[in-house]
């Protein structure tokens, strides 16, 4: 269903944060996405996230309320601009394995990405959750360990200062560029040959980050650590689905514009048994 151009005072559940990205406005940006009450996809860009007020710093599964507006620069129809301070809400827990996220996030699910393709071509659908019917790799790729020059002397001409929780002002660093790439290669319903698609998701980022300095800088032993959760955990113990997003950039030109956003993890249940 189109929604409106405008909507105020609107409940959005997060779901999605996407790893920061220099921006030419702004110092960074962060590509927020989430669920509106009747379970349909939203897309919340742009949010200069880091650069918020500490109160208005959000996490996943929080309900937010904001007003927004039809991002007339951005052709994809669930994206929208924020017009007002958001409006942090409760969060929603994990208690009986994510039953209360799985109300939305498992609403309206893909089991073929040709499917989606073909929504991509028809509806314009920019906004996504799929169930792999197999994952097969998890893969790691180094890529440029530092943002291009002209974007870092951008961001170090922005005011990094912020408030802390408690009021304080404290300095706010630039945020460090991801060295590696991270993928899932995967199957769904109908698919011949493997999909690879890249993740960016901000808790896989901020995951590598913990790692890295759990293992005292190696770099090596902390992707072991990120693979180990990503893949030996999640395909084993995990009833893995993917949120996918298109880029805009690519959204209407690339046979497969989508990237995983965003992974929703809960417990595989078996019959007679939920996890508490």
């Amino acid at each position: 269903m189109k929604q409106p151009d405008i909507l105020p005072n609107t409940k959005v559940l997060i779901s999605v944060k996407t790893y920061p990205l220099p921006s030419h406005k702004y110092d960074e940006l962060v590509c927020t996405a989430g669920f509106l009450e009747d379970g349909s996809w939203i897309r919340v860009y742009p949010v200069p996230f880091r650069g918020l007020p500490y109160h208005q710093q959000y996490q996943k599964w929080h309900w937010v309320t904001v007003d927004l507006i039809k991002n007339t620069q951005d052709h994809r129809p669930e994206s929208y601009r924020p017009t007002s301070q958001l409006d942090i809400g409760e969060n929603i827990p994990t208690t009986n394995n994510w039953i209360l996220r799985k109300q939305y996030a498992l609403r309206n699910v893909y089991t073929s990405m040709t499917d989606l393709l073909g929504d991509l071509k028809t509806k314009n659908t920019s906004l996504a959750t799929v169930k792999p019917s197999e994952i097969i790799d998890f893969v790691i790729e180094p890529t440029e360990r530092d943002w291009k020059e002209s974007w870092r002397n951008q961001m170090l001409q922005f005011s990094l200062f912020d408030m802390d929780d408690k009021g304080q002002g404290r300095e706010r660093k630039v945020i460090r560029k991801l060295p590696y790439k991270y993928f899932y290669k995967f199957r769904t319903h109908g698919d011949q040959n493997p999909r690879k698609l890249m993740i960016e998701d901000w808790e896989l980022g901020a995951l590598y980050w913990n790692c890295l300095k759990t293992c005292n800088g190696d770099e090596n032993e902390a992707n072991k650590l990120v693979r180990q959760k990503y893949f030996d955990t999640f395909v084993q113990q995990n009833d893995i689905h993917l949120f996918l997003g298109t880029t805009l950039q690519y959204h209407f030109v690339a046979p497969n514009p989508f990237v995983i956003i965003g992974v929703f993890y809960p417990k595989i249940e078996t019959q007679g048994r939920m996890e508490l």
